[in-house]
């Protein structure tokens, strides 16, 4: 369990040992400041659960670090001391905003009896705010919406990830959400002031992902005229995330896993490594264990990354949320551009249910703002939309199996030739078509010993 953290500011330094003395007797965790300014520091450094602060101090005094303190954490529990117990005085630090105050002198079961009561209260705000937000969570977590069963479960499994430094795993298609998923659990959670820092994976060349991720020292390499600091070193104290974590190449998912394992750094070309405090959270919208079982995912990472893990549910698997995201997105869409946007007809509704929708909730999004904008009428209604939306799409049971059965791995051959024949025999461009990353494609190709540029060798199979 996390110790309570408590931020002592008292001038005289034989006071100020004493009473940290007591206080981490008693199980507490302390940091002294013999000043109004330090504490201050402290607060950008820290997060306490509360500041005793003595209230006469040479320079800033108790009643201007408590304003200040307050301005800067307002969920911060204060407790004044003072020697001139008068009922003004503590009315006024009362006012201010602190939790209580001790008289000086106070004894030692005296000042234990104030800390556990002002912590006590300050954990039962904390619960009943918690409880305040329950109902608007059923239906949203910061811009997640959605009250079904699957996104209830995503509610849950973010909000314990908060409350812990756990590594943890989004997975889900793209457009579904996992980066505002991760930029909640930084936000909200005890890392809120330190920094967020964003990597795609997808979009770094392999030879450049080390240096992105670790940094370079000058000269390491063709093209390092300066030395560079990495991303991790950037993100020391917040949160690091790695977007598109399947798209990292063998080498480097080695590297990441050290650094996972014993948090400690180094630069490319460098022969130092440094400790580093980062919370991982990592986002795919690859199966990891497929990756894994075809031998383009490291299996040790993967369980390593694996501590706890959020899947983001594709729109089309929770069509009962879509009026919450219609209802959503019209009220931001409106204020972004300004605008009075129509009201969505039924048909609408039941053209958007049999969508497939494969760039899920960033689509529908997408697809609302473009029809608001374009909207001729305050109801917007089903000829309005795009063409895609004008004829349902075809069911998946419209798929008849032939009466002879079929070879699964023959059929994915086939449409694997199809799809590099299309595209003149780039591996790049051939891979989308087929709903694959440009290295599961790579595997199919090697599994099969079909040539990019040509037709398959003969197995013997």
């Amino acid at each position: 369990m996390q110790k309570q953290r408590i931020l002592v500011t008292e001038d005289d330094q034989v006071q100020r040992e004493i009473i940290a003395d007591i206080l981490e007797y008693a199980g507490y965790e302390v940091r002294p400041c013999s000043s109004g300014a330090e504490a201050l520091k402290a607060l950008q450094e820290e997060n306490f659960h509360v500041l005793l602060t003595d209230m006469k101090m040479p320079g800033m005094d108790g009643l201007e670090l408590l304003q200040q303190a307050k301005r800067q954490c307002p969920d911060l529990d204060t407790v004044v001391m003072t020697a001139h117990a008068t009922i003004k005085t503590a009315v006024t630090a009362i006012k201010e905003g602190a939790a209580d105050y001790l008289e000086k002198p106070f004894g030692k079961d005296e000042l234990l009896l104030v800390m556990d009561r002002t912590l006590e209260r300050g954990r039962l705000r904390r619960e009943n705010a918690l409880l305040s937000r329950l109902v608007d969570d059923s239906v949203s977590l910061g811009n997640i919406i959605g009250q079904s069963h699957a996104m209830r479960e995503v509610y849950e499994r973010t909000r314990r990830a908060v409350q812990v430094p756990s590594t943890v795993l989004i997975q889900g298609e793209s457009g579904t959400g996992k980066e505002l998923i991760a930029r909640h659990i930084h936000f909200t959670g005890p890392r809120a002031k330190k920094p967020f820092i964003v990597v795609n994976c997808a979009a770094i060349p392999d030879m450049l992902v080390e240096s992105e991720l670790f940094g370079h020292e000058k000269g390491s390499f063709t093209g390092a005229d300066s030395m560079r600091t990495g991303k991790f070193e950037l993100a020391d104290g917040g949160t690091l995330f790695l977007d598109e974590i399947g798209d990292m190449r063998l080498e480097s998912q080695a590297k990441l896993l050290r650094v996972l394992q014993d948090g400690l750094i180094e630069k490319v070309g460098g022969s130092k490594s440094r400790k580093v405090d980062v919370r991982v959270i990592v986002a795919t919208n690859q199966d990891l264990k497929r990756c894994v079982a075809e031998g383009t995912f490291r299996q040790d990472l993967y369980y390593r990354l694996e501590v706890l893990s959020i899947t983001m549910p594709p729109l089309r698997e929770r069509m009962e949320d879509l009026p919450l995201l219609i209802n959503h997105f019209k009220n931001k869409i409106g204020r972004k551009l300004n605008i009075s946007v129509p009201e969505v007809g039924p048909d609408v509704l039941e053209a958007f249910r049999c969508y497939r929708w494969p760039g899920n909730v960033r689509e529908l999004e997408n697809t609302l703002e473009e029809a608001f904008i374009l909207a001729r009428s305050p109801l917007l209604r089903k000829q309005d939309l795009a063409s895609k939306f004008q004829s349902p799409e075809p069911e998946v049971s419209d798929i008849k199996l032939p009466p002879g059965g079929l070879d699964l791995e023959e059929l994915e051959q086939e449409l694997i030739r199809q799809a590099l024949e299309r595209s003149g025999g780039s591996i790049k461009a051939a891979a989308p078509v087929l709903g694959m990353t440009y290295k599961t494609l790579q595997y199919r190709l090697k599994k099969y010993n079909i040539d990019p540029k040509g037709d398959a060798e003969d197995t013997g199979e």
